[in-house]
């Protein structure tokens, strides 16, 4: 019988450091770089450490200029190097969307395939610390509007501790977004855990009545949202999408053709969202198997509130997503 594997408990900001430190130790190409990340260690204390056991030149703190610095990746990239690019908050990387989409997302179609531009850009996303409309936006659907990059959305500890070295492996630039919320989330992990499907969607939880499809911060509370339509007596199934671009439709699919229900749950805006893009796909390629129309959960179209009782009601929330779910299930409230 398979020996079971060790498992230690972490936290998701301790598996993205660790993930940090393996990539380190493995590959020489390796290092990282951004506002805040060596003396301070990290805006969000991920890279605490770091400059200790690897250096200034491999834990580089960068001037207050976002387009300088992920331009500086793109470069270090084309000349070989494997840049990790910390990003403080996804607000903020709007400062380098042009060289995010201008240059790293195009480079390889303009050289006609000659020039590969293999850059991870690593952010903090999403609502719920009052930290106020520029520190707050989930932008990550922005960004999975564009062809020629590949967005991560790591939810667990598993996820965040192993996504990053296939991302650096990729040739390809990959964005990861980290829900900020997620820094302190406890799980456990494997001893010797090691890297993770960043092309494939997963089933976070099994059912037959309704599939509930979402990504990162939303991900723990759809998934007491479902514990919470199970006391209902309707079986939720969890998708956690893990990679917004490309899209895993395949196991959406597979999963809304069992249940003929889907309700996606998602902290961007409702108006040109991933929301609509799935909704949209579903529709394409599922409609007849559909019982009833595709709902959504997104956040207000409002700028991020900084009070915490407006910022709690503009984006989703346990009580929304349920009865969102037993409104597709045909429940009276």
């Amino acid at each position: 019988m398979p020996v079971a594997p060790t498992l230690v408990k972490t936290t998701y900001r301790e598996a993205v450091r660790a993930a940090m430190q393996e990539a380190l130790e493995r590959d020489d190409r390796v290092f990282l770089m951004g506002e805040d990340v060596g003396a301070y260690g990290g805006c969000y204390a991920v890279s605490l450490g770091l400059l200790e056991e690897f250096g200034p030149e491999r834990i580089r703190d960068t001037p207050l200029s976002e387009s300088a610095f992920v331009g500086a990746g793109i470069g270090a990239a084309l000349a070989g190097m494997r840049p990790i690019v910390e990003v403080m908050t996804v607000n903020f990387s709007l400062l380098a969307l042009d060289q995010i989409l201008n240059n790293a997302a195009t480079i390889l179609h303009m050289s006609g395939g000659q020039f590969n531009v293999p850059l991870v850009i690593r952010m903090a996303t999403g609502a719920g610390r009052q930290l106020a409309a520029q520190h707050s936006h989930s932008l990550e659907g922005w960004y999975a509007h564009i062809p020629g990059i590949r967005v991560l959305t790591p939810a667990t500890v598993e996820d965040a501790r192993g996504m990053l070295w296939p991302a650096l492996m990729d040739p390809d630039p990959v964005l990861i977004f980290e829900n900020a919320l997620l820094y302190n989330l406890e799980g456990e992990i494997a001893e010797d855990a090691g890297p993770v499907s960043i092309d494939q969607a997963i089933v976070r939880h099994s059912g037959t009545d309704i599939t509930l499809i979402t990504y990162g911060g939303s991900l723990g509370k759809t998934l007491q949202a479902a514990k919470e339509l199970q006391r209902d007596g309707i079986g939720a199934e969890v998708i956690d999408l893990r990679t917004l671009r490309p899209l895993d439709m395949g196991t959406v699919l597979a999963s809304v053709r069992k249940t003929n229900r889907a309700l996606i749950v998602d902290e961007g805006w409702r108006s040109g969202g991933i929301s609509a893009e799935i909704t949209t796909r579903l529709v394409e390629e599922a409609f007849y198997d559909l019982d009833a129309p595709v709902a959504r959960v997104c956040s207000e179209e409002v700028p991020i509130p900084y009070a915490k009782h407006m910022e709690e009601a503009a984006i989703p929330q346990v009580p929304k997503i349920v009865a969102a779910a037993r409104e597709v299930m045909g429940f009276d409230e």
